[in-house]
């Protein structure tokens, strides 16, 4: 059985497994369910990246490069934190791993505070001559999500949004993208940036502006494959945003800290349709110019376009 039909199989295994236990006790069962799908997940990661046959290497990597990942040394871990997928809960929890925070419990911690610059060791704080042994000893973890869902979360949160770091966005930024890409804004846009619209923000990313350069690479909707470099780390936990919790649950296993309790997350049933209906605002040749710049992380970690335009672009 090919690596997709396995994958397949197991998810379903996995979800039957969910439905039937809740999330209340992790059984040795379930646990392993969820490792059987992780170890095809691997293996679909290595396949595509050996299909790309990528020309450079880890050590040509540059430390800006390697700041995205995390290392707990006490419990042997790497964490690739990718933004709008899990990364405040996640932070969180290192927080608790690495002794930052005394208690148990994540969702006492301020996001603020988990986001804060200098909280963490990342991979480029490590020499490079001890760079090779953290790589082979340790455990190393990403969570990845449907590529446009990810940037439509990103969206919404920065430039659509009400929160003090939509404000930041909306003047650093939301200013900038109105300018560069409407006829005639009013002087509210542009003294505000808090209503660009998706179709704004979709030409911004595809425009390849030299007056641009130095805002579109922002980490909240840069590719997770040019954050977390899957096919030059061989991440042993790969998590995806739908299957979060079991999968941070084997995480914890992994790492002798199941004592800990993850975030309970819930996924709302609206995501398709908001999917639908931002990307019904694009026309088909933008949408695969925007699938350009992402499809690396489709085909690398098996996302495909089935609900935004109904069929894959691949």
């Amino acid at each position: 059985m090919r690596a997709t039909g396995r994958l397949f199989l197991v998810f379903v295994l996995v979800l039957f497994c969910v439905i039937c236990h809740g999330n209340e006790l992790v059984s040795e069962h379930s646990l392993e369910l969820t490792q059987s799908l992780n170890l095809a997940r691997q293996e679909l990661i290595q396949e595509s990246c050996n299909r790309l046959n990528l020309r450079w290497t880890l050590d040509e990597l540059t430390e800006t490069q390697l700041q995205h990942i995390l290392v707990d040394d006490d419990h042997k871990l790497l964490y690739c934190y990718v933004p709008k997928v899990a990364c405040t809960n996640w932070k969180r929890i290192f927080m608790i791993l690495t002794g930052k925070w005394s208690n148990m419990d994540a969702l006492s911690i301020p996001a603020d505070l988990a986001h804060s610059p200098g909280m963490f060791k990342t991979l480029a704080m490590v020499p490079t001559e001890q760079r090779d042994i953290i790589l082979d000893n340790y455990h190393k973890m990403i969570i990845v999500r449907n590529p446009f869902e990810r940037l439509l979360s990103a969206y919404r949160n920065k430039l659509e949004g009400t929160y003090q770091s939509a404000k930041y966005f909306q003047d650093r930024i939301g200013k900038r993208i109105i300018k560069a890409f409407r006829s005639n804004p009013s002087n509210e846009s542009l003294e505000y940036g808090n209503d660009v619209t998706f179709k704004e923000f979709v030409l911004f990313l595809t425009s390849k502006s030299k007056e641009l350069e130095d805002i579109v690479n922002n980490e909240h909707w840069q590719p997770m494959t040019s954050l977390c470099h899957p096919c030059l780390i061989k991440y042993t936990l790969v998590g995806k945003y739908e299957t979060l919790v079991d999968d941070s649950l084997l995480a914890l296993h992994t790492i002798n800290a199941s004592h800990i309790q993850f975030p309970h997350v819930s996924h709302t049933s609206e995501t398709a349709n908001k999917l639908h209906n931002y990307f019904s605002q694009l026309d088909l040749p933008l949408i695969r110019k925007l699938y350009k710049l992402y499809k690396y992380d489709f085909s690398i970690f098996n996302y495909n376009l089935d609900e935004v335009v109904g069929f894959d672009l691949g």
